[in-house]
């Protein structure tokens, strides 16, 4: 398990046609760090978010893509994203406001 501190788990929000229709579920979508877990992803988001509770984390892994350039054969990246679904009784996500 990676020593990872709270601010280094969440990369950025998703924002997609997607991402934005589950927030009137209080459902919200993050690029996290590959190597956090359910348990860091939900401490994360708690701290960061003053007054949010979290109900459940769902994780989704996508390996890189392989891309050729010329004769080089080479892989993007891999990510991670964490849904992350609030208690109904929880205070909103600011970054979201106003999108």
């Amino acid at each position: 398990m990676a020593d990872l501190k709270y601010y280094d788990v969440i990369l950025k929000p998703v924002i997609t046609e997607k991402s934005m229709a589950g927030m009137s579920e209080k459902t919200y979508t993050f690029l996290v760090n590959p190597e956090a877990n359910k348990t860091q992803i939900k401490e994360a988001v708690e701290r960061m978010f003053e007054g949010t509770k979290v109900k459940k984390v769902n994780t989704l892994n996508a390996p890189g893509k392989s891309k050729r350039r010329g004769t080089v054969v080479g892989r993007t990246a891999k990510i991670k994203k964490a849904m992350v679904t609030l208690t109904p009784d929880s205070k909103d996500i600011e970054i979201y406001q106003g999108l």
